[in-house]
Formats: C-alpha cells, sequence, structure tokens
C-alpha cells in the first residue's frame, strides 16, 4: 500500500491526521484547524486551513472535494472542486469553502470539511496541429446531446 507522508503544524496538533472514515471509503476526511470559529453567511466563501502540510507520491495528486453530507443538509460546498494538491507542493493544505446554504453555516475547529481522495496523475506531450480528426458529435457542445 502506498504512503502519503503528513507534518502537522502547531495549529492541528491536538487534531487526528485525515483518516477513511469506512472500510472501502474513496475519500479521506479532513478536518478545519482553526484558531477561533468560522462563521459562512448565505453565498459568503473563505479559505478554511487544515494545519497540514503533506508529500503527495510523484504521478499522484490529492484532489479535495465537499463532503455530501454538508452539501445536501447545509449547502457547504468547496469551490474549485475538486482542488488539485500536487505532488511538488510543500505548503499547507487549504480548502475553499462556500455557502449555498440559506442559513449561516459555522465551522469550529476540528471540524470535518472536505475529504481528499487521492488519484493517479497522466501527462501529456502539447503538440500544435493544423487539423483534428472529425467525431459525429462535432462542436456540440453544451446540452448537445439532449436530456433523455
Amino acid at each position: 500500500m502506498n504512503s502519503i507522508l503528513f507534518k502537522k503544524l502547531p495549529h492541528a496538533n491536538d487534531l487526528p491526521l485525515p483518516e477513511y472514515e469506512s472500510k472501502s471509503a474513496a475519500g479521506m476526511d479532513i478536518r478545519a484547524a482553526l484558531e477561533t470559529p468560522v462563521t459562512l453567511r448565505p453565498g459568503e466563501r473563505t479559505l478554511l486551513p487544515t494545519g497540514l502540510q503533506m508529500s503527495v507520491p510523484e504521478g499522484f495528486e490529492a484532489q479535495i472535494r465537499p463532503r455530501s453530507g454538508l452539501a445536501i443538509r447545509n449547502g457547504i460546498t468547496m469551490l474549485n472542486s475538486p482542488g488539485t494538491i500536487d505532488a511538488d507542493y510543500r505548503g499547507e493544505v487549504k480548502v475553499i469553502a462556500i455557502n449555498h446554504g440559506n442559513e449561516n453555516f459555522t465551522v469550529e475547529h476540528g471540524d470535518r470539511i472536505a475529504q481528499m481522495v487521492i488519484a493517479p496523475v497522466t501527462q501529456f506531450t502539447v503538440r500544435e496541429v493544423n487539423d483534428l480528426s472529425s467525431t459525429d458529435r462535432g462542436e456540440g457542445g453544451f446540452g448537445s446531446t439532449g436530456v433523455k
């Protein structure tokens, strides 16, 4: 099994490392590392610190995603989702949270605020060409394939 290395910053010393909350979970829950609670008003967004730095193995990324329970119950989600933490990033992991709900939402120190999925990364060589192959869909974009 591969390992992800974490370093706790002082404001997260009392928090557990990210962990899978069930045997077959794809994502590890990550927590807010706050000196004081943060309240998000409806429509407001903020950057929430996790108090963690990490080392993702080369060839992988960590994706930050919303937690489904917070999204359905409170309208709390992550902007730039999924957010990417590259293998060469060593700064503090922070998540961009937004309140799409109708009521204020308060995040407390230690709250599970997002989930992190580790995924493989493939890089490609970029080349410019004069023509691309044709397809049945062609240039049909947003909504072009219908609803049913």
